[in-house]
C-alpha cells in the first residue's frame, strides 16, 4: 500500500466513524454534557461574585466534583464521560475524514478540529475521574503544567505562547458571538432565545479565556507559576477588578447562556 493509499483508506474510515449513529449520537451528548458544565461553572462564578468566600472553583473540575457530591451524580456522570468521549472522536474523524476547503483554510480548520478533540478528550477524561470516585483540581493542574514548563529550556516563552494562544482562543470566542458566526455550526435557525444565548455565551467565555491567557502571560514573565491559575483563577482576578462584582455577574450570566446555547447545539449542530 502506497502512502497516498493509506491516507485514503484512513479518511475513509474516519468518515465512516464520523457518520455511524452511535458516533453522532454520543456527540450530540457531549454537546449537552458541555452545556451543564457551564450552567454550574456559571453557577459557581456567581458565588465568587456574590460570595467571595464562596468554597469551590469555578472551572470544568469544580462543576464536576460537584455532580460527584450528589447522589445522583455517579451515574449521570457516566452518561457525560460517554457523550464527551463521542464528541471528542467525533471531532477526531472530522480533521481527519471532513470536508475543509483547500489551501490556508484548510489547514486552520483541522488544527481546529483537532484542538477541539484534545480538549473533549481532556474533559471527558476530567469527568471519567470523578466517575470512579477519584478527584482532580484543573486549576492545581495549570499551575503544576506552568511550573513544569517555567523550569524547562525556553519555559517562559513555552508559558508565553500557551498565554497568547489562549488569548487568541478568548478573542476569537468574542468575534465568533459579536459577528454572530456560531450560527453557521447549526443545520437550522434554532430561533431567538438561542441566538442571544449564543452571542451573549460565546462573548462572555472569551473574555473569561482573554483572561486566563493573560494570566499565563503574566507568569511568563513573572516566572511564577501561581499566577497561572486557569479558568477559576481568571474569574477571580475578574472579581478583584474595581467593578468585579458586577463584571464577573455579567460574564457568569454569558456563561450561563453558553450552556443555554449548548443545548440548543446539541439538537441542531452540523453532524
Amino acid at each position: 500500500m502506497t502512502g497516498s493509499d493509506f491516507v485514503d483508506s484512513a479518511k475513509d474510515v474516519a468518515r465512516d466513524t464520523n457518520d455511524h449513529p452511535v458516533v453522532t449520537a454520543a456527540a450530540r451528548i457531549g454537546y449537552a454534557a458541555n452545556g451543564l458544565i457551564h450552567l454550574l461553572i456559571a453557577w459557581a462564578a456567581l458565588g465568587i461574585a456574590w460570595a467571595p468566600l464562596a468554597h469551590g472553583t469555578a472551572d470544568q473540575s469544580g462543576a464536576l466534583g460537584g455532580l460527584a457530591a450528589q447522589p445522583w451524580g455517579r451515574p449521570l456522570l457516566w452518561v457525560l464521560v460517554a457523550g464527551l468521549f463521542g464528541l471528542g472522536l467525533w471531532q477526531l474523524t472530522e480533521a481527519v475524514g471532513g470536508w475543509h476547503g483547500s489551501g490556508r483554510e484548510a489547514v486552520f480548520s483541522r488544527l481546529k478540529a483537532i484542538g477541539k478533540a484534545i480538549a473533549y478528550a481532556a474533559l471527558g477524561g476530567t469527568a471519567l475521574t470523578f466517575a470512579r470516585g477519584g478527584q482532580s483540581d484543573s486549576r492545581s493542574q495549570s499551575t503544576d503544567i506552568t511550573a513544569t514548563l517555567l523550569g524547562s529550556p525556553g519555559g517562559r516563552i513555552l508559558v508565553a505562547v500557551v498565554g497568547l494562544a489562549t488569548l487568541g482562543i478568548g478573542v476569537y470566542h468574542v468575534i465568533k458571538g459579536w459577528q454572530k458566526k456560531f450560527l453557521r455550526d447549526l443545520v437550522a435557525d434554532p430561533g431567538e432565545v438561542a441566538e442571544q444565548a449564543g452571542r451573549f455565551g460565546y462573548i462572555a467565555k472569551g473574555i473569561a479565556l482573554a483572561v486566563a491567557g493573560l494570566l499565563f502571560l503574566t507568569a511568563a514573565l513573572r516566572s511564577r507559576p501561581d499566577e497561572a491559575t486557569g479558568l477559576d483563577g481568571a474569574l477571580r482576578a475578574l472579581a478583584d477588578t474595581p467593578y468585579g462584582f458586577a463584571l464577573l455577574t455579567i460574564v457568569a450570566l454569558g456563561l450561563a447562556a453558553y450552556g443555554i446555547y449548548s443545548f440548543f447545539r446539541a439538537r441542531y449542530t452540523k453532524l
